[in-house]
């Protein structure tokens, strides 16, 4: 699957008496580049959150940006320490039934006995727990921009298949093309030297036989079509790879731009011509495709 390397994500989380807001963005960029803007008294988690992100992703520049905002009215909070307080029933049972003691713990007595109400500064968190409130933001944030990354993938892999395509047509007629060009010159040949034979010049059929064949070879273009043909077929199988594919892409871009060049150069025979021309227009517009692919 082809993922883009634009996209966006967000994320809000609320601890430690502060709202967190996470906003991630990525661009197109050659290697896999991590930015954090963070408060400064978390930069301390910054390795464990540029790790986060790279699991994930392979390529592109990725801007993150986390602020914390105050929340109001936050403070001591008191919550039961579970463990605690059913230790303490467990205790009262055992000893109404050991001693035949008719009276029952109420829940008064309950919340008198230590360590079963536990009062907490819900500001106050251990560096484990800010570490994971953090990563679980960073987390949310990279799905909705892997999210939005494949979407924008799935539109440039079908925009570049469709020239892939378009590509194959032109490829096809360059082959029924190719030995038509030896054909035609000579046959131009050939009038042009029928209009200019007269009593000063005779005809040598060798010498026109060895100019045709000399043309033949250096306006053969076979193996540029082959090579050009193998190119097209990896190009369409890389769109459905699971893996990144952008740099596989982008070099094959290239190695068929050199055909196509190549296929220019050699063919001198005007159809031929603007084939290739049609051709460097399609590749041009795969290629600023590829640039955006991951």
């Amino acid at each position: 699957m082809v993922f883009s390397m634009t996209g966006f994500g967000h994320s809000a989380k609320h601890f430690g008496g502060y709202k967190v807001q996470i906003e991630m963005k990525s661009v197109n960029h050659r290697y896999c580049e991590t930015v954090i803007r963070l408060p400064r008294e978390w930069t301390c988690y910054e390795d464990v959150l540029k790790r986060t992100v790279q699991q994930r992703l392979r390529r592109g520049r990725i801007d993150i940006f986390i602020n914390k905002e105050k929340e109001e009215d936050v403070g001591p909070s008191t919550h039961v320490n579970w463990p605690a307080a059913e230790n303490y029933v467990q205790a009262a049972s055992a000893l109404r039934e050991r001693f035949g003691f008719t009276d029952t713990l109420t829940l008064y007595q309950l919340m008198q006995l230590p360590d079963v109400l536990v009062v907490r500064d819900e500001t106050s968190l251990l560096d484990e727990e800010v570490e994971a409130h953090l990563v679980a933001g960073v987390e949310e944030a990279l799905n909705g921009l892997c999210e939005m990354r494949a979407r924008e993938g799935q539109h440039l892999a079908e925009d570049t298949a469709s020239r892939v395509t378009t590509l194959e047509k032109t490829h096809r007629e360059l082959v029924e093309l190719a030995p038509t060009v030896v054909e035609e010159y000579r046959a131009r040949l050939n009038q042009r030297l029928e209009d200019m034979l007269d009593s000063t010049f005779k005809f040598d059929e060798q010498k026109f036989g060895m100019e045709v064949a000399l043309f033949a070879e250096r306006s053969n273009i076979d193996e540029e079509l082959t090579r050009l043909k193998s190119h097209l077929a990896q190009c369409r199988k890389l769109l459905q790879e699971q893996e990144p594919v952008g740099r596989k892409l982008d070099f094959l871009i290239q190695e068929m731009n050199r055909e196509v060049n190549t296929i220019g150069s050699k063919a001198n025979h005007l159809a031929l011509v603007n084939r290739v021309v049609d051709m460097k227009a399609e590749l041009e517009k795969i290629r600023e495709q590829v640039a955006n692919m991951e």
